[in-house]
């Protein structure tokens, strides 16, 4: 976390004119970056305490698969519930930055720790996940995601790596802008990893008859009954890794553009 600290030409000016408002400067990063931490940590415990009484509910022998199908109005409020922690992260992202980037980078920060906090939560009450390769559900929304608990943890380790690249130049006084290239990478890598997480159920679905547009008798006792007798086995790892191979490229590509005019601008060789 020392990247914040660096002392780059921008900052070195700032020091030298105004040694007061450097000492400021230097204090509100610092905090910036202790609130926000400190808020995604506090949010994944309380993510994980709610989770704790919902395993006692519907898995008091522990959580594993099949999934125990809940009630509709109970389904209903968790997907209200995974709603408004996504609108409470991004609430923190847009409070702590200045320009959109950096806003988009504290949200991923602020995303990224949560996540990870929140199952460091869970292994302190429950003494769950047994391993990095135990599986998990991971959202409801728009349809169930599951996948071991390790791929999560490396989405949400490269969510703060790439944050901590933004929020770096934007903190020395340089604008990271997103082009079309970083872009593209982003949202292939991005929906690459999405259906890595949903493949199992979308097959699921397939093989029981869910698509089938000609012949769909397909219902939601069916669904149901379909659910309650699903184990996971193996997890796509190779779609996976291939989604996150072009969201670390895209990142790549925006610290090497960063820094290009990041040099330009103060002249560096």
């Amino acid at each position: 976390m020392c990247i914040f600290f660096i002392e780059t030409p921008y900052v070195m000016l700032i020091r030298i004119i105004n040694p007061v408002n450097f000492k400021y400067l230097m204090k509100l990063k610092a905090q910036r970056f202790a609130v926000v931490s400190l808020f995604a940590i506090t949010m994944g415990f309380l993510e994980a305490i709610v989770v704790v009484y919902l395993r006692e509910i519907f898995y008091p022998a522990g959580f594993q698969f099949p999934l125990v199908t809940i009630p509709p109005e109970l389904f209903n409020i968790e997907l209200v519930r995974e709603v408004t922690t996504i609108i409470m992260l991004l609430c923190i992202g847009f409070l702590a930055g200045r320009s959109n980037s950096e806003k988009f980078a504290w949200f991923i920060f602020a995303f990224g720790v949560w996540d990870i906090f929140y199952y460091v939560a869970l292994k302190l009450t429950l003494g769950w996940p047994v391993s990095l390769m135990t599986w998990d559900i991971l959202y409801l929304i728009p349809v169930t995601w599951i996948g071991p608990v390790l791929a999560p943890v490396i989405c949400s380790l490269t969510m703060i790596f790439l944050a901590l690249i933004i929020i770096f130049f934007e903190n020395n006084g340089h604008r990271v802008h997103f082009g079309k290239y970083s872009g593209t990478l982003f949202v292939f890598g991005s929906i690459i990893i999405f259906f890595s997480f949903i493949e199992s159920y979308l097959l699921l679905l397939y093989f029981e008859g869910f698509f089938n547009l000609f012949n769909n008798t397909f219902n939601q006792a069916d669904l149901e009954k379909a659910i309650s007798t699903f184990v996971p086995e193996q997890f796509n790892w190779l779609l996976f890794w291939i989604g996150e191979f072009f969201i670390l490229g895209g990142i790549f590509h925006i610290f090497l553009q960063s820094m290009r005019r990041y040099q330009k601008k103060y002249k560096i060789v």
